[in-house]
């Protein structure tokens, strides 16, 4: 979940917005910019921004949210007519069939009203900050001395891959950290960045989180935890992050460091934890280059006191 307010980037972390790339991010061919989701907070920032470029970027935003409400309300009446046989057809005859098409008809509809919502909504609320691997963040690198706020992917292609080479390993959004001296050591040491966050998620089994072995027959539950340090507080995220050929464009994508589980959040079913530096190790993070290893790892090692406490999350 990130840092939503664009001035605290400013303010607190001394990072402004790449514009240039956040041009290259909308500005894209269409089949590629439907792939490219973005949390709507990130892409709120540009409402009120009065930079010319900035409010370009504002204008594409909403021409592709515009093209997203029609998909979605073609969509709709589709399950809706779906719904309505459904319906239809239970009048005369129950049937699997029907009932099936039925509640999955129904839970569409529910999700497409509220994604139809979130297009027009200009109220903030908590889901517009969520990111999923695959989507674009906000990401704070060092560029030419200053540091710079650039939308990259969740999920990492390393150098060298292809898109054919990732999608076999579509994990690296994470990147261990007893790895990154040999898996990812192209990066470590070279291309360092920070992400702003405020919660973080986890998939867990039921079981696990209840503490306690499955029952017989049971079969394994998945739940979905929201994990936020107590003290409240911004979590500076450590990240590795490659830029990439793709096409005719260049792909900016990035992975969390993750490292063994904080005791709270391994007793709540998870085995890693994202690794949260403290702030005034944020600009020897991001210049990483001539630094020994040792001073790397010791930044990784000396976190802030936070304790995670978790819920279960709300669905998105």
């Amino acid at each position: 979940m990130i840092q939503a307010d664009y001035e605290k980037y400013v303010r607190h972390y001394g990072a402004t917005m790449s514009l240039e790339d956040f041009v290259m991010n909308v500005w894209s061919a269409p089949d590629r910019a439907k792939k490219r989701r973005r949390p709507k907070a990130m892409e709120d920032w540009f409402r009120n921004l009065g930079d010319p470029k900035a409010q370009e970027i504002w204008h594409v935003i909403q021409r592709q949210r515009a093209e997203r409400e029609t998909e979605l309300q073609q969509e709709l009446f589709k399950q809706k007519k779906r719904q309505a046989d459904a319906e239809r057809a239970l009048l005369t005859k129950v049937t699997k069939k029907a009932q099936e098409d039925l509640r999955i008809s129904t839970d569409k509809i529910s999700k497409l009203k509220l994604d139809l919502d979130d297009l027009q909504r200009v109220e903030p609320l908590a889901r517009d900050r969520r990111f999923y691997p695959g989507n674009y963040a906000p990401v704070i690198v060092m560029e030419n001395g200053r540091k710079v706020i650039k939308p990259m992917r969740y999920r990492c292609r390393l150098p060298g891959w292809t898109a054919e080479v990732e999608r076999k390993y579509d994990t690296t959004y994470n990147a261990r950290r007893d790895k990154i001296e040999t898996s990812w050591q192209a990066l470590f040491g070279h291309r360092h960045a920070v992400i702003v966050v405020s919660a973080f998620y986890e998939n867990v089994e039921r079981h696990n989180m209840e503490q306690r072995e499955l029952a017989e027959g049971e079969k394994s539950e998945n739940v979905v935890l929201e994990f936020r340090p107590k003290p409240e507080q911004d979590m500076v995220i450590a990240c590795l992050w490659n830029e990439s050929p793709d096409g005719d464009e260049a792909l900016l994508s990035f992975a969390a460091i993750t490292d063994d589980p904080a005791p709270e959040v391994a007793a709540a079913g998870h085995d890693r934890t994202i690794i949260q530096i403290k702030p005034e190790h944020i600009e020897a993070w991001l210049t990483p280059e001539g630094r020994p290893a040792e001073e790397l790892q010791a930044i990784l090692d000396d976190r802030p006191q936070a304790y995670y406490e978790h819920q279960v999350a709300k669905a998105a």
